[in-house]
């Protein structure tokens, strides 16, 4: 199984940290959140990445061809990476994901090893990390169905509705994957550069099964400004990351 990784993003809402640093390569705990990814991915068995890159991309292809040669790394760059946003970036993976099974992660994620353990090895084909909690404006939330299914998926969810917020790791089987490739091309096609990969997730959930794995035991934090690095400084203290 391959691993796509989305690190073209240039990380505004983190200025002026990012002004000579892309979001991923900065530090948390004396180490890159990519560099925690890249090892989770190590520890599972998986070794074969596909990157998007964009911002900064020369100081990310160099960091991960120095600090993990023992991965298979193809980086598929987003020249408009200042204009568009996730699902562009996974829209042009679509060659190389060549409708196969994938597991798919943003870049600015800090969670222990045990939350991809937990995704990879679900029981289902196709499922979300799912943090199960009061949801605000800014999250990607999740509305759950019958039997840990869900049924529907994105930020402008009513807030009171969601079953909690998704994480940004998730796993998906060779038909979903083929089925949200084409989805993807639909949304581009459709005027939809701006969008995030979730709105190509969305419209599948009827008739694809798409499943969650509850990891609201383990500290998570997608990292959008400074009061999620500061937290994610504090997160990383945990024995889970030890």
């Amino acid at each position: 199984m391959k691993a796509v990784i989305l690190a073209a993003g240039v990380a505004r809402r983190l200025y002026p940290l990012t002004y000579d640093i892309p979001k991923c390569l900065i530090e948390v705990g004396n180490k890159p959140i990519l560099d925690r990814q890249l090892e989770a991915l190590q520890s599972s068995g998986i070794t074969d990445i596909i990157m998007v890159v964009g911002y900064y991309r020369e100081a990310i292809v160099n960091h991960v061809r120095t600090n993990f040669p023992g991965m298979n790394f193809e980086f598929v760059i987003n020249h408009h990476y200042f204009e568009t946003n996730t699902a562009y970036s996974l829209r042009l993976c679509n060659e190389s994901i060549d409708g196969g099974p994938f597991v798919l992660m943003n870049a600015d994620v800090l969670y222990p090893k045990e939350v991809l353990s937990r995704v990879i090895n679900s029981d289902h084909d196709t499922v979300l990390a799912v943090e199960i909690k009061p949801c605000g404006r800014e999250e990607v939330k999740v509305i759950e169905g019958d039997d840990n299914r869900l049924v529907a998926i994105g930020k402008e969810l009513i807030e009171d509705n969601s079953l909690g917020e998704f994480i940004g790791v998730a796993k998906f089987s060779a038909e979903f994957s083929a089925a949200f490739g084409n989805s993807l091309d639909r949304l581009i096609e459709a005027g939809g550069t701006a969008d995030y990969f979730e709105a190509a997730i969305h419209p599948l959930m009827s008739e694809h099964q798409v499943y969650y794995e509850d990891i609201s035991d383990l500290p998570c934090i997608e990292i959008d400004f400074i009061e999620d690095l500061e937290k994610a400084r504090e997160l990383v203290n945990s024995d889970w990351f030890n």
